[in-house]
């Protein structure tokens, strides 16, 4: 920024010249460096502003999706272990019943 202020502050012949060879610049370095000042200026200025305060009620409507996505994952979960359990006990059952059935002496 310091190069650019004084770059652009010479108006004598030659001046300009003679700052670039005494800092071993090309005047492509100059024209890098405004782009780059320039972006930095519009980012700047075009940059959302600082996000606005939520109200409770919004914190609260917050909370509630959280929770809901919580208790609807932990449904899943349980879904999955109640149906294991029912086949766990189909299973028992057919075990039960063939433990039950007397089977015939082979001689």
């Amino acid at each position: 920024m310091k190069i650019l202020t004084e770059f652009d502050a010479l108006t004598e012949h030659g001046a300009r010249g003679a700052l670039l060879r005494r800092e071993g610049l090309y005047h492509s370095h100059l024209i890098d460096w405004r782009k780059n000042r320039d972006a930095s200026a519009l980012a700047a200025l075009s940059s959302s502003p600082a996000p606005t305060k939520t109200s409770p009620e919004q914190n609260e409507n917050r909370r509630l999706k959280a929770e809901n996505a919580r208790m609807a994952a932990e449904l899943v979960k349980v879904n999955a272990v109640v149906e294991a359990l029912g086949k766990v006990h189909a299973l028992l059952e057919i075990l039960s019943e063939s433990a039950e059935t007397p089977s015939k002496p082979t001689r």
